[in-house]
């Protein structure tokens, strides 16, 4: 394993259990004061990255009254993450993996996990694979039972992605895609999210993930039964648990996130107004929430 140091976060490459090389940033390591806190792991969606969490682990890692050290991950095939030339393991089973070996790396024995979307579904099978591991498991509009319609949603405007020209058309494309789900963001909350979307290669602005990743939503249709993960879900019973669902979610149903609570009577629901699929964290609203929350772990 290998490490470089940011202005606010370490950088680390380490060896998945297959070889492939893979990327995790570390924030407040270097903070003795962190010591005090258990550490919170950043799991990202399908096509993102750990850029994502960015502004919500700078925050978290700099909290005046506990910071935490917070870990975020790049899968396989995303970010700074190799691309994985067996294209066949681009999977939840793969990732979880990854993610804890990830954990051995950094000396994670126990954390606060934060799952978006496609890092939802892999809380939920690292919740049967090693429960011991979550001490806590925030689900960011994701749950069991995935909506068809978001679904293929989603992989209409990741096979949309092309090379951008310039910054400025990367934001004005996301605004495009995502406006309408997104009333509640700034200017400022576009350009975040194209910094974590797109990175600069060659002279251009592209989406930072191979697009090998669309294959398994191509043959999907809106006839597609998408099996759910309910008795995963049972995992998360003796965890505390908090789910956020976007006001304007494609893939978390109200019925669902409903039937979360019902199913964990102690869940911790939240709504992201003015968000859809997925919202960012780092929002004064999400962030205060999600502090709440993991303050009293």
């Amino acid at each position: 394993m290998t490490s470089t140091t940011k202005t606010s976060f370490r950088e680390y490459r380490f060896s998945a259990s297959d070889g492939l090389q893979l990327y995790a940033r570390d924030y407040g390591h270097d903070d003795l004061r962190t010591a005090a806190a258990l550490p919170v792991v950043c799991l990202p969606g399908l096509s993102r990255n750990s850029r994502d969490f960015h502004l919500l682990a700078t925050a978290l890692s700099t909290h005046p009254e506990m910071p935490r050290r917070v870990i975020a991950l790049d899968y396989r095939g995303r970010g700074f993450s190799d691309w994985d030339t067996d294209k066949s393991r681009y999977q939840l089973p793969v990732e979880a993996e990854d993610a804890l070996t990830a954990c051995a790396n950094l000396d994670i024995t126990r954390a606060i996990f934060i799952g978006t979307s496609r890092g939802g579904l892999i809380l939920h099978l690292l919740a049967s694979m090693r429960a011991s591991l979550l001490a806590a498991v925030v689900l960011n509009d994701i749950g069991p039972v995935i909506e068809i319609t978001g679904l293929l949603q989603i992989r209409q405007y990741l096979e949309a992605q092309q090379s951008l020209q310039s910054w400025e058309e990367a934001v004005e494309n996301l605004k495009r895609v995502h406006g309408a789900a997104f009333p509640a963001l700034e200017e400022v909350d576009w350009r975040d999210m194209a910094d974590a979307i797109y990175r600069q290669k060659n002279g251009m602005i592209v989406a930072d993930f191979d697009p090998a990743l669309i294959e398994p939503l191509k043959s999907m249709n809106a006839d597609t039964a998408v099996p759910d993960l309910w008795a995963l879900y049972q995992g998360f019973q003796a965890i505390p648990l908090m789910v956020i669902r976007g006001e304007n979610s494609s893939i978390l149903s109200q019925a669902t996130f409903a039937e979360m609570g019902q199913r964990h009577p102690g869940m911790r629901s939240v709504t992201a107004a003015g968000q859809g699929h997925a919202p960012l964290l780092h929002r004064p609203d999400m962030f205060a929430e999600i502090t709440a929350f993991i303050d009293r772990i």
